[in-house]
């Protein structure tokens, strides 16, 4: 799926109507969820009627599209069922139980309720919520896709406005590949990552150089009285602070995540377990900052896009084994040159990299599903148990 954004000019009255669907929205999620909760083993087609039910009883569920109240119970429905696939692979730790939303921010429309404009710069909101047409401003264009391939529809509320995002169900186009190295990364805080030819890529520390502003923000926050317009204008100030830091992460990780599948056929990474490794309190604004997750998301989409191989490796001692010799060279965090008595001398992070490659090229794995729907990562030298125990291991990047 392609999803294809643009920014929506509305006025007050179109903005009360999309932030009523939302909540609409988000009333039939909680409702649907309950209804589950207090009737233990009922399946989808339960879940469906009671959606009917909740539409002949509610005025204001009735006004919006059916087929967005469909998908709200559509959520409902992945939420258990992912929940009931992590109990039956006896995942550790929580396996997810559902859980009640209380600030969902969008509305999703599925083939019906909205119709775009001939000149596909405007789309018409056709429930009786009252949300009417909305000016499209984006640079994607969107005149290339058949409407028949446009299966979904979603308005979402963000700090600086709201969006539509057109879910386009396409493939995924290859292009040629600018080269056809192979190399392994080594994500850390000091570097955003460094590879095993050498190379070091600078960290932005995008949210540390924002800090100050934020805080200037957020303090401004508590200088209004509350309840206030100039108090809640205070607030969407602060929000979008954050918000443009989100998107500078975002489109760094993307841009680097390119260039690495377009000059390598060959590409090795960690497997690291972010949401463990935030548990550290000293070090969780730096890691939340740094965007791993983003980066690997990125690198197994164009993986698909340039056909590059990419491989995660569990990182067990990669930065203490020698990758030179292969002999363990025992080392604190704060230590960033490895030596061995072997004469290899390298940066540390770089050792480690080197190891992460040599590491995916000698033992084979399984190929694993991603994000993207598509069997690319492989994680090799270590089962599903292992992956889990990862987090009492050191791992490089600290």
């Amino acid at each position: 799926m392609l999803v294809l954004e643009y920014k929506a000019v509305c006025n007050h009255r179109q903005s009360k109507a999309i932030n009523e669907a939302i909540r609409t929205s988000q009333f039939v999620r909680n409702k649907v969820l309950r209804y589950w909760m207090d009737n233990r083993g009922v399946g989808k087609k339960e879940l469906y009627q009671y959606n009917t039910q909740l539409r002949a009883e509610y005025k204001f569920v009735n006004e919006l599209n059916s087929h967005a109240t469909h998908a709200s119970v559509e959520n409902v429905e992945r939420a258990i069922n992912r929940f009931f696939d992590n109990c039956k692979k006896n995942k550790p730790g929580k396996k997810g139980y559902p859980r009640f939303k209380k600030d969902v921010r969008s509305v999703e429309y599925k083939t019906s309720g909205w119709k775009l404009h001939p000149t596909k710069r405007r789309i018409t909101f056709s429930d009786k919520k009252g949300i009417g047409q909305l000016k499209l401003l984006g640079k994607w264009d969107i005149h290339t896709y058949p409407l028949d391939l446009i299966k979904r529809v979603r308005i979402v509320r963000r700090a600086d406005g709201y969006y539509v995002q057109f879910c386009v169900k396409v493939d995924i186009t290859p292009e040629p590949r600018s080269g056809n190295g192979e190399v392994g990364l080594d994500v850390g805080l000091e570097y955003f990552y460094s590879d095993s030819n050498g190379y070091h890529q600078e960290n932005p520390r995008f949210l540390r150089k924002a800090e100050k502003a934020i805080k200037h923000a957020q303090r401004r926050i508590y200088r209004k009285e509350k309840g206030k317009n100039n108090r809640r204008k205070a607030i969407r100030r602060y929000a979008r602070k954050h918000l443009r830091v989100s998107r500078q992460r975002e489109e760094h990780a993307k841009r680097l995540a390119r260039c690495v599948c377009k000059a390598n056929a060959f590409v090795a990474y960690e497997d690291l377990n972010v949401k463990g490794l935030v548990k550290n309190r000293r070090l969780a604004k730096s890691i939340s900052d740094v965007a791993w997750s983003a980066f690997r998301r990125w690198i197994e989409y164009f993986a698909i896009k340039f056909r590059t191989e990419v491989v995660a490796v569990a990182p067990h001692y990669t930065s203490q084994e020698c990758s030179g010799c292969g002999s363990v060279v025992k080392k604190a965090l704060s230590t960033r040159t490895h030596t061995c008595k072997c004469g290899c001398v390298l940066q540390r992070d770089v050792n480690a990299a080197i190891n992460i490659l040599l590491k995916a090229k000698s033992t084979g794995g399984q190929a694993g599903s991603n994000a993207w729907g598509v069997g690319t990562s492989t994680l090799v030298g270590a089962t599903l148990l292992e992956q889990v125990a990862t987090l009492s291991q050191e791992s490089p990047c600290l």
